[in-house]
């Protein structure tokens, strides 16, 4: 506890030690102490009058229970700002940049070790020199940073984009989290230079239309601060750009970091950097050795047919920094926690995160390739196919399935990657990221007679080069590598060439001699459904009363039909997510009711995962059957529209739209 008081301004380490004292008059603990020293004093020192020592004293106190209880009762408070909230309480016209902080009661574990990561400020982010300081109230692009270190998940306040953005947030990361035992919990300087983890930060910019763009993704190298004085370290981190601005400087944060409680010992600098250098020498070692493997693999599959060289066979993919990895090392087991539920629930969700391709600049119609990592995927909340594929590859062999990412072509032989998982009874089932549809695969058999009835494939996938996951890569050596004829039996050889288990594992397994990035752990979504559906409902009416007011057309809303309309858009989700459709009766029957006999009733549903309203009506406007319903001329026209928002983790969501009208119909 001393320790704790110890690292702390002076003025607050009084007010701590008085709150203390406070807590311990109030639970009598003193009197408990004196009880348990007379009590302590009779049993240990009557047989042999010994001197009883402060950790006799100590362990006597602990064993009955004492130490726990001034634990428990001693509540720290402290800022989260681990969770974005994106929704404010009430509706509003824009995003509210700043909320009053959210305060939380978490214990404060004295006898853990704790890292204070502040970010105080930036500097040199050139792209924003010309852009002028934003008035009050004003909606304006907002920088957001996201963290991930061992498990555990923060996310700053938005700030305004500015040449100098001016960050101010702190961040208390647990050094050892999950990791190195309950008899461990003060770990030394030394113990914690093993953990080779690094911070990995996450720089997003969310536009006034609330897109998002990833910036940068820095790995922080934290460990330098157990050899500075004080244990506390300034840094300057430069943050480079992603994709093919890898190379180029994006801006630079001020970083301060400091140990909790103070170390009663820090390391030399040599010790660290030594460190540093022979990790870094062996992860180079096993990725030589690695490369080595892979291109001895690669001439041996090109002798078996040398048109192999077309096909589709990727062991390496960059990431956002234009780093190379190993494919294997995208993929692991991901467990959602109470996140998610089923299997087919994750592909849901999986396919509601936004779909956007690497961007190219110039021209050229080539494909920028990028295989995000998933810290910024989630962060960013939209990705390319592969992040989907990855991820949703990721979450299926967390619910113990067979689980491969494959990569091939679809129509008109444009590149694609999806998944496919193997039944233990040989079933081959195929499953697109971007959309949550499963096909059943049966392959066709070129050696049937022509009178045999082959099944028609109704997947859109053409070709197949090779498959992979965690641990395990494969080669396709099948005479014709369309999927239509592909027998997936992994174990012949003849047909699938695999890659060693145990080279894979070296460079693909989280550890100290892997450049590989930690998974985060996915977030609870921090959108309010009935809110969001509310606000964004309220702007639809507006956007539809004001473009039939264009037309010189009146309007008026029937809230009761709008309602009867709730249960269909939950049905559409439902067999999203299931396939199972359920409770169209009910829906028809109540819609029958609601229209009166001589009128006629059109509805039309959409779904969108984005939240703009002004955006989902302009599309809406471009299908001619929903611009028929907005723009109804007619005798006793009523309109209505329902709006249904089903969060799912992280900031993703699928929103459904039903507008509706009834009119008397006048032959």
């Amino acid at each position: 506890m001393a320790a704790a008081v110890m690292s702390l301004p002076p003025e607050r380490a009084s007010e701590l030690r008085e709150l203390i004292q406070r807590q311990l008059l109030k639970m009598d603990v003193h009197g408990r102490i004196r009880e348990v020293l007379a009590e302590t004093i009779r049993e240990e020192l009557a047989p042999e009058h010994q001197q009883l020592s402060t950790e006799d004293l100590i362990k006597a106190l602990r064993q009955r229970g004492i130490v726990d209880d001034v634990m428990k009762e001693l509540k720290f408070v402290t800022d989260v700002n681990e969770k974005e909230r994106t929704s404010a309480s009430k509706p509003s016209t824009h995003f509210v940049a700043r909320e009053p902080p959210v305060l939380k009661k978490t214990n404060i574990d004295p006898t853990r070790r704790y890292l204070y990561l502040q970010v105080l400020g930036g500097k040199a982010f050139l792209e924003h020199l010309q852009e002028p300081d934003p008035l009050p109230g004003q909606i304006c692009s907002t920088f957001t940073l996201c963290l991930h270190f061992r498990n555990q998940r923060f996310r700053s306040k938005p700030v305004p984009c500015a040449c100098e953005p001016d960050f101010n947030d702190g961040f208390l990361l647990e050094v050892h989290k999950d990791s190195l035992g309950d008899g461990s919990k003060m770990v030394d300087a030394t113990t914690m230079l093993s953990i080779c983890d690094p911070v990995h930060m996450v720089l997003i910019k969310t536009d006034t239309f609330g897109e998002t763009t990833l910036v940068a993704s820095h790995f922080l190298e934290w460990r330098s601060v157990l050899a500075a004085e004080n244990g506390i370290t300034n840094i300057a981190v430069e943050l480079l750009g992603v994709g093919s601005e890898s190379k180029v400087s994006v801006g630079v944060l001020n970083i301060r970091l400091e140990m909790y409680p103070q170390l009663s010992k820090t390391l030399s600098p040599e010790i660290t950097n030594t460190q540093f250098t022979l990790e870094r020498q062996k992860t180079a070692e096993k990725e030589r050795l690695f490369l080595v493997y892979a291109k001895q693999w690669w001439r041996e599959y090109l002798q078996i047919r040398p048109t192999h060289n077309t096909r589709l066979v990727k062991i390496f993919a960059q990431d956002e920094n234009g780093v190379n990895r190993p494919v294997c090392s995208y993929v692991r087991p991901l467990r959602a926690g109470r996140l998610l539920d089923t299997p087919r629930q994750a592909a849901r969700f999986v396919s509601v995160l936004g779909y956007e391709r690497a961007p190219v600049i110039g021209g050229g119609g080539g494909k920028q390739e990028q295989w995000c990592t998933l810290l910024a995927f989630i962060c960013r909340n939209k990705g390319d196919c592969e992040d989907h594929a990855n991820l949703l590859c990721s979450l299926l062999l967390g619910y113990g399935l067979e689980a491969f990412v494959c990569v091939g072509t679809k129509a008109k032989g444009v590149p694609h990657t999806w998944v496919m998982t193997c039944g233990t009874d040989g079933t081959i089932t195929f499953w697109e990221s971007l959309t949550g549809h499963r096909y059943i695969h049966r392959p066709i058999n070129p050696d049937d007679p022509p009178l045999v009835e082959q099944p028609k494939p109704l997947y859109p996938y053409r070709t197949i080069g090779c498959v992979f996951n965690h641990h395990k890569f494969f080669g396709n050596c099948q005479p014709t590598d369309a999927v239509e004829v592909c027998v997936f039996d992994l174990h012949d050889e003849s047909k699938w060439k695999p890659m060693s288990g145990e080279a894979i594992k070296s460079v693909c397994s989280p550890g100290a001699a892997s450049s590989v990035p930690p998974f985060p752990p996915l977030c609870a979504s921090a959108i309010d459904a009935a809110v969001t559906s509310n606000e964004i409902e309220l702007q639809l009416r507006l956007l539809v009363s004001e473009h039939r007011k264009d037309l010189g057309l009146s309007t008026v809303w029937d809230d009761h039909l709008s309602y009867l309309l709730s249960p269909a858009l939950a049905a559409y989700e439902l067999e999203r997510t299931t396939s199972i459709s359920a409770g169209n009766e009910e829906f028809q029957d109540a819609v029958r009711r609601a229209v009166p006999d001589g009128h006629t009733f059109k509805g039309f549903p959409i779904h969108f995962v984005y939240r703009n309203a002004r955006r989902a009506f302009a599309t809406c406007l471009r299908s001619p059957f929903c611009e028929e319903i907005i723009c109804c001329r007619g005798d006793q026209v009523r309109l209505a529209v329902r709006v249904r928002v089903f969060t799912y983790p992280e900031s993703a969501c699928a929103v459904w739209i039903m507008f509706a009208c009834k009119y008397r119909s006048v032959l």
